[in-house]
């Protein structure tokens, strides 16, 4: 991926994450801005809610980030490539597949990670709930301690990896090197198939200190040190909550049914 966002959008992103320009592309200025980002943006599907369109374009990803949004894996992670592109790491987008309640597989593109080079390859992955909260080495196929749990990257028969966290399969990655045109339709189905999670319910989660904080249709939850707390919200609670804990501004609440996990 090109540098192809200003240096104007470069400061507002790092100013919306709490990172100050790396002074090279890196692997410990890569694990910050990973870490801080996973703190500032969150996860949240609020554009399939409210009418609003997505736009697979970088200077869109970022604009709605540095406006203090987030989005769902192809805005994410998307929005993450182009910065980590600008800053002179080198990018490569790849499709996965998210392995479902029941284990099956996900569409083709169902999922969108990044394959970053900085001394050596890592696994970067902003748009995925269940994920680790700093990158893995992609070329490892040993154990990786995390925040988050223990991870392994395993080589399938095929050629692609699988992604395992606490020996669970979270999703599938081919190695291939993909464009952001790439994902477009599969965009297009999460955003207006009934058959998609992200129809069915709206979610809003984010790190939040040693937790996690989530809204979830009407449901606030909270993990921390201290237990998992959970609130259900009164109709007149709900765009506070989303100011409050996400920095979100919303002129109404978004509307939806049915439950839907944090990740893809």
């Amino acid at each position: 991926m090109d540098k192809i966002i200003s240096d104007e959008a470069v400061d507002a992103y790092l100013s919306r994450i709490g990172v100050t320009r790396p002074s090279a592309p890196d692997v410990e200025a890569l694990r910050e801005l990973h870490i801080r980002h996973l703190h500032a943006v969150p996860f949240e599907n609020l554009s399939v809610h409210l009418g609003e369109e997505v736009v697979l374009d970088p200077a869109a990803l970022v604009a709605k980030v540095t406006a203090g949004r987030g989005g769902f894996c192809y805005e994410l992670n998307g929005a993450f490539a182009a910065l980590l592109s600008t800053l002179g790491y080198r990018v490569t987008l790849l499709a996965g597949r998210v392995v479902g309640p029941d284990g099956s597989f996900g569409p083709p593109f169902d999922h969108l990670a990044l394959r970053v080079d900085a001394e050596e390859p890592w696994l970067v992955d902003v748009g995925f709930g269940r994920n680790s909260h700093y990158p893995l080495r992609f070329d490892e196929r040993g154990e990786q301690p995390d925040p988050a749990g223990t991870f392994r990257i395993a080589e399938t028969q095929d050629g692609d990896l699988d992604v395992l966290k606490d020996g669970e399969l979270q999703y599938r990655l081919e190695r291939r090197p993909r464009e952001l045109v790439d994902f477009e339709g599969c965009c297009w189905w999460h955003r207006t198939s009934p058959k998609s999670p992200f129809t069915q319910a709206v979610i809003c989660s984010m790190l939040a200190g040693e937790g996690r904080v989530t809204i979830s249709e009407r449901t606030l939850v909270t993990t921390g040190p201290t237990g998992r707390q959970v609130l259900t919200l009164a109709e007149e609670e709900i765009l506070p909550a989303f100011r409050e804990h996400f920095g979100i501004e919303l002129e109404r609440a978004p509307q939806a049914r049915g439950p839907v996990s944090a990740e893809g």
